[in-house]
């Protein structure tokens, strides 16, 4: 694929050239001054091989000029997307670049490169920034349908809305014409466990435990609390209106000093109006088991709380614009998102 169009540092690959004009010749090309990027493709030996730009460019590369895109998790990462690495939900190897290339068999799968034969139609592809990829939501269906478990594709489908590259409802639609497809009834119960408002993938294995391993009520994520006067205390990481629990989950960011103080001081203001709140530590997401029964223990302070204790409210005030939604970050202009989103963008 002729990737001239890219406007952003990547170095696109080039074949052999006998001349030595378009690319190295056969002899230099098998030199040490030249990394081999694909088959018959190669960059400067110089040329970091690890950035995520890089790797779609590199693989990209391989794509013919009238047929097939990047898909999954690269194209969401080429498109900018935050949470989209390379990597799987909690770290691991690093996955391969997808090209979608249809019935397309004249590409294999190579280092660094996997393909996907799946039916492909001239709709689901378009354009982005001089590389062909699958349509949006496509690619966050095919990321879906081939995560290592359902949890994993709840992840997906969150953090593609915390990105606002698609809504739920998007996602939902396009499966529909997906039926029979590899991994429709793990898309579908993913679907139905999903979020729109989850600012992290630790949020939402928090979120699905709460549910699902505690058997708790669903919780709202990062919903606003007001006081009764329409002042407001905090957004934490999830929270359960009907009970009065909350839950934050405390990363590396948390312990340290200046942080933590103003974690605290909002845990007091918290309690003080009624709200009881739990914890989740990073070594919970790997054993969740002490973080549960601190979550019941919660539950059984939060019913202990007398009615006249509960000052506290997530009914919005006039005054507060919503962003809880995909199609509420979308009407933003740029002068709101700038003010109200650039905490998630941190």
């Amino acid at each position: 694929m002729d990737l001239s169009g890219v406007t952003r540092p990547v170095v696109v690959p080039v074949r052999t050239d006998p001349a030595g004009r378009s690319g190295p010749t056969p002899d230099v090309a098998s030199g040490s001054g030249w990394r081999r990027s694909s088959r018959g493709l190669y960059v400067p030996a110089g040329v970091d091989s690890t950035p995520v730009d890089q790797r779609v460019a590199e693989a990209a590369a391989v794509l013919p000029d009238d047929w097939g895109g990047v898909t999954g998790w690269a194209h969401l990462a080429w498109e900018g997307a935050t949470w989209f690495g390379g990597t799987p939900w909690g770290g691991g190897r690093t996955r391969p670049v997808t090209l979608a290339i249809g019935g397309n068999r004249a590409i294999r799968p190579q280092p660094g490169i996997a393909t996907s034969e799946e039916r492909l139609a001239p709709g689901d592809l378009v354009m982005a920034d001089g590389v062909r990829t699958t349509t949006l939501v496509r690619s966050v269906c095919f990321e879906m349908r081939y995560a290592r478990d359902v949890r994993d594709a709840v992840v997906t489908l969150d953090m593609a809305c915390f990105n606002d590259h698609v809504s739920i409802a998007e996602v939902v639609a396009y499966g529909r014409g997906l039926n029979g497809w590899t991994g429709m009834p793990m898309f579908r119960e993913a679907c139905g466990l999903a979020d729109e408002n989850a600012w992290s993938p630790t949020e939402v294995d928090m979120r699905l435990v709460w549910k699902l391993d505690a058997g708790c009520p669903w919780p709202v994520c990062n919903a606003p609390v007001f006081n009764i006067a329409g002042e407001l205390l905090g957004a934490p990481d999830l929270i359960d209106p009907v009970h009065g629990v909350y839950a934050d989950y405390d990363g590396s960011l948390h312990l340290a000093g200046r942080q933590r103080a103003k974690d605290v001081d909002r845990e007091a203001e918290f309690r003080a109006h009624g709200l009881e709140g739990v914890t989740m530590l990073s070594g919970d997401r790997h054993d969740p088991s002490r973080f549960i029964v601190r979550l019941h223990e919660t539950y059984q302070r939060a019913a202990d709380v007398p009615e006249s204790r509960r000052r506290w409210t997530l009914e919005q005030p006039a005054w507060w614009r919503d962003t809880s939604t995909v199609a509420a970050r979308r009407a933003l202009d740029e002068y709101w998102r700038a003010r109200l989103l650039a905490h998630r963008a941190a």
